[in-house]
């Protein structure tokens, strides 16, 4: 269609045919339809003028009047256009509509026409043109749209919360959920909604990403800089104001959800739900660990009298045993007895002396190999046959003994010949002699005053502490070996023993040896005045009227042959806590007074003090500084290895 021409199409029905056909209009009908295409103001209309009807709203002119182009940052830019019911949901397609509409009804010219007075450097189109200009492009329409003025960033108060939960929550969701970059944003549902929806809700929300961005909000116009140093400075505050804007809509859209999820039933509920579950299936469990141990006791108690019941029916049997051993024992006895009062009657059936003597020994044999029916048999035919049977029961006792001793013999053999070859890798028979060297001995005896008696395993463990200490350890002695001979040496007679001359031999050595370093001291000490005189200025001194040299041993501590008692049973230096002489190096036996002062010296002084073991030994008389410091030692080794030992047998 061309100004100034209709054209329209009209049926005209005919009886024979019907054709359609487009007819011009001209005269009255043309003008008619004329005047329906004309716009308000008569402005023509083109065919596209028609879809423009019903698209937005109509905007009040006075409201456009009010617009200052110069502040169209502050304004309604969908409201301009007629949009402002819509707003983010118009399409493209609407925006562009919109606008047009806008342009035909207050374009300038258009309102010339109409004799309206238009100032163009101030007239509102051009609020209308900078809406569109920002709405019909995207990114300045997602600009604009994060900074909504009609969108209501406020939190609901408690007691909106309290009145409808879910209707005011399920609106806020669902105004801020237009800001997801995620598509698909899950509703916030009603009571009744299930769990995993409920938790595949707050999952997406403490999880939200949004797309909303405040660059439309920014102070400066970072094209407007006289250079480019002003528009990096312009740009740079311009980002630390968007990225501060950023992070408080995120705490936000955080402090949303945790309002929501704090006061959510739902939440409670299923917190309540999962709380009893943990508690049911807690009490299912403490109910079968009780049920469980209930079974172990009853098992236990049923064990325990099972038990009871087997050691009293084994006690029964023991006692039944010795019942019966006693009835046995009383039984053979008598039997005995009897035999030996037959025998005896009739005079052991002897002929002469030397038949009596024969046949009583023969008696007592008889009473040992026979056995009580044997016995019982013997005394019925000795009723009967008198000495026939009697003479037939020393035969047999004569060859009971010697096939027993036959058997003994036998047995021996066996065992030397086993013992006469040795096949090779194995059992080395260890002789008695090697097992307990004197060596050995000394550290039994050692062991027995180290664990006495009361110690768990007594025997076992000085039987390891022999074996870790015995010199060279190729042969290894069990507690039996040890019981053995703590028994033997408790037993033997010492007085024939040789380590009773070994150990007398040893004291009195020591004994001679500490003479000499004794008067050798005296006379470094003393000069020209002689080991006597120094002794008898010692007894004026000390007001003992004695001489010295009568009685030495005494003097110098040291033990003599009949009184030592390590004579009898010597003992390791360690246990009598021997250790080198002062000034001579030889052993000198410690005192209990000693080692009184050695322990309290050690006290007084302890391992910070300077010049410490030298004001030790001069606590202890006749005692150096490596005297103490060796028997310290030894003390640390005795204890160490009576450690050892028992950790051994463990």
């Amino acid at each position: 269609m061309t100004s100034g021409t209709v054209t329209t199409a009209v049926e005209v029905q005919l009886p024979l045919k019907v054709a359609r056909r487009r007819i011009e209009r001209v005269g009255f009908a043309y003008f008619s339809q004329r005047r329906q295409f004309l716009a308000p103001g008569g402005v023509e209309r083109s065919d596209s003028d028609e879809k423009l009807e019903g698209v937005g709203e109509e905007v009040d002119v006075s409201y456009l009047k009010s617009l200052d182009p110069k502040e169209w940052k502050d304004q309604d830019h969908y409201a301009i256009l007629g949009l402002g019911k819509i707003r983010y949901e118009a399409s493209e397609d609407d925006i562009r509509r919109a606008y047009r509409r806008m342009v035909l009804l207050h374009h300038p010219d258009k309102r010339k026409a109409k004799g309206e007075e238009v100032i163009q450097d101030d007239d509102y189109f051009t609020c209308i043109t900078k809406a569109y200009e920002i709405l019909g492009t995207s990114k300045p329409r997602r600009s604009f749209d994060s900074v909504d003025p009609e969108f209501d960033d406020s939190l609901p108060s408690q007691n909106d919360i309290d009145g409808d939960y879910f209707g005011v929550f399920n609106k806020l969701f669902t105004l801020n959920g237009r800001w997801s970059e995620k598509p698909h944003v899950p509703a916030f549902g009603q009571v009744d909604a299930k769990r995993e929806e409920v938790e595949r809700f707050y999952n997406f929300w403490y999880d939200f990403k949004s797309w909303r961005e405040f660059s439309y909000l920014d102070e400066e116009d970072k094209e407007k800089g006289q250079d480019r140093d002003e528009r990096r400075w312009i740009e740079k505050e311009n980002r630390a104001a968007r990225i501060k804007r950023k992070k408080e809509e995120m705490s936000r859209i955080r402090a949303l959800v945790d309002l929501a999820y704090n006061n959510d039933k739902r939440i409670q509920r299923f917190k309540q739900e999962e709380k009893d579950r943990k508690a049911a299936a807690k009490r299912a469990k403490m109910d079968a660990a009780q049920a469980q141990k209930a079974e172990a006791d009853r098992a236990v108690r049923e064990a325990a009298l099972a038990k009871e019941r087997a050691e009293k029916a084994e006690q029964k049997r023991i006692e039944q045993i010795r019942i019966e051993r006693e009835q046995q024992k009383k039984l053979l006895k008598k039997e005995r007895k009897t035999l030996r009062d037959k025998v005896k009657d009739c005079k052991y059936y002897a002929k002469n002396d030397k038949d009596q003597l024969k046949h009583m020994e023969g008696t007592e044999k008889i009473c040992e190999t026979f056995n009580l029916s044997e016995l019982q048999a013997l005394n019925k035919a000795m009723e009967t046959k008198g000495r026939e049977s009697f003479v037939a029961a020393l035969q047999t006792a004569d060859q009971k003994i010697a096939a027993e001793l036959e058997e003994i013999n036998q047995t021996q053999a066996k065992k030397l010949a086993s013992a006469a070859v040795t096949p090779k890798g194995g059992v080395k028979e260890v002789k008695k002699g090697e097992l307990w060297s004197n060596e050995n001995v000394q550290l039994l005896i050692k062991a027995v005053n180290l664990f006495p008696a009361g110690t768990a395993q007594r025997w076992d463990v000085i039987a390891t502490f022999i074996n870790q200490h015995s010199p060279g350890n190729t042969v290894l002695v069990n507690a039996r070996d040890v019981l053995n001979k703590a028994k033997a040496l408790q037993n033997t007679d010492h007085s024939k023993s040789s380590l009773k001359t070994q150990a007398n031999d040893a004291a009195f050595a020591s004994f001679k040896k500490s003479q000499k370093d004794v008067q050798t001291c005296n006379d470094i000490t003393l000069g020209e005045e002689t080991p006597a005189q120094a002794s008898k200025e010692n007894v004026k001194q000390n007001g003992v009227d004695h001489k010295v040299n009568n009685q030495p041993a005494k003097q110098n501590g040291a033990p003599t042959v009949d009184a030592a008692p390590a004579a009898e049973a010597p003992a390791p230096p360690a246990t009598n806590g021997t250790s080198s002489g002062g000034g001579g190096g030889g052993p000198k036996t410690w005192t209990k007074e000693e080692q009184a002062l050695l322990e309290q010296a050690i006290k007084t002084y302890p391992t910070t003090t300077p010049d410490r073991w030298d004001r030790i030994a001069s606590c202890i008389p006749n005692r150096s500084k490596k005297d103490c410091l060796r028997r310290v030692k030894e003390l640390v080794e005795l204890v160490n290895s009576k450690k050892e030992a028992q950790a051994a047998v463990k």
